[in-house]
């Protein structure tokens, strides 16, 4: 398929609208080439995470990935609209292609492995998967000058990601999926069982408790990744801090009350995502 420039942004722009249910309300916030160039980016990790999640056999999913690396390598001959905005916002921006290849690497870990051992093996992932998001979030963002601003990046990325692990635990453990690490599971006396309703089973308050130190562990990431947002432009700043701010918010609930991840996937209602996004535009400094 053969696309305009406009074309292949507004696709992109529909991919993202439509599906990044909780970074759009981020993301809308920025000014128009930006967030054009960001939905781009959306657009193309949304295809790669997809693969890794779908149903297709493991054989099949690697193929499809390794396809992806190679339009990655070919990327100014594509003409596939999603490639097409991304190779735009790459000539326009310092965009680090090679963080899509990070994604594409824990998303074949995705594919390959089923749990990790440590949660130094866990930070790989998760540096792999959404440090990578973070990282290409700031070549679109822009910043001032500093030589820590990718790490920032990277553990605001990998502060999301353990959010996500814990709102979807159940989620993932009917998908064959355990990420958190088996040495907190020991630690905490927790096997990840499930009932005759499919609720996860916690009858002595360990996985709670396990719940509630991953949290307090993920807010150190946060706390880390949060330096970035100074270094941002106005608008910038304000996406940065309502994508993390909606997390933030989703992670409190949770060690708040554990048991609100074990019989569903727990999100922020429409109304909620939008209030941090306005709250985060106004907070940020003119």
């Amino acid at each position: 398929m053969t696309s305009t420039i406009t074309e292949a942004y507004d696709h992109c722009e529909t991919v993202t609208r439509t599906e990044a249910r909780n970074f759009y309300y981020g993301i809308r916030l920025l000014r128009p080439d930006k967030r054009a160039a960001l939905c781009a980016v959306y657009a193309l990790a949304r295809r790669i995470d997809d693969i890794g999640d779908g149903d297709l056999p493991h054989t099949r999913k690697l193929a499809l990935l390794a396809g992806v690396r190679d339009s990655l390598a070919n990327l100014g001959d594509s003409t596939d609209p999603v490639l097409v905005a991304v190779a735009d916002a790459a000539r326009r921006l310092p965009i680090p292609m090679d963080a899509f290849e990070e994604l594409l690497d824990g998303v074949e870990m995705d594919v390959t492995e089923r749990h990790y051992e440590t949660f130094d093996e866990l930070v790989t992932y998760c540096r792999c998967v959404a440090g990578s998001i973070g990282r290409l979030c700031l070549g679109v963002f822009g910043s001032r000058p500093d030589r820590n601003a990718p790490a920032y990046a990277d553990a605001l990325g990998i502060a999301l990601q353990q959010t996500n692990i814990l709102r979807d635990i159940r989620e993932d453990f009917m998908n064959g999926r355990t990420y958190l690490p088996t040495e907190d599971l020991r630690r905490f006396g927790v096997e990840l069982k499930l009932d005759g309703n499919d609720v996860l089973v916690d009858t002595d308050g360990q996985l709670a408790a396990l719940i509630r130190h991953s949290a307090a562990r993920a807010r150190q990431w946060y706390a880390d990744g949060l330096r970035l947002v100074p270094l941002l432009d106005r608008r910038s700043a304000a996406c940065c801090a309502a994508m993390s701010g909606i997390y933030r918010q989703l992670l409190d609930r949770i060690s708040a009350d554990p048991a609100q991840v074990y019989d569903r996937r727990l999100s922020l209602t429409g109304w909620q995502k939008a209030g941090v996004a306005v709250r985060a535009l106004a907070g940020v400094p003119r």
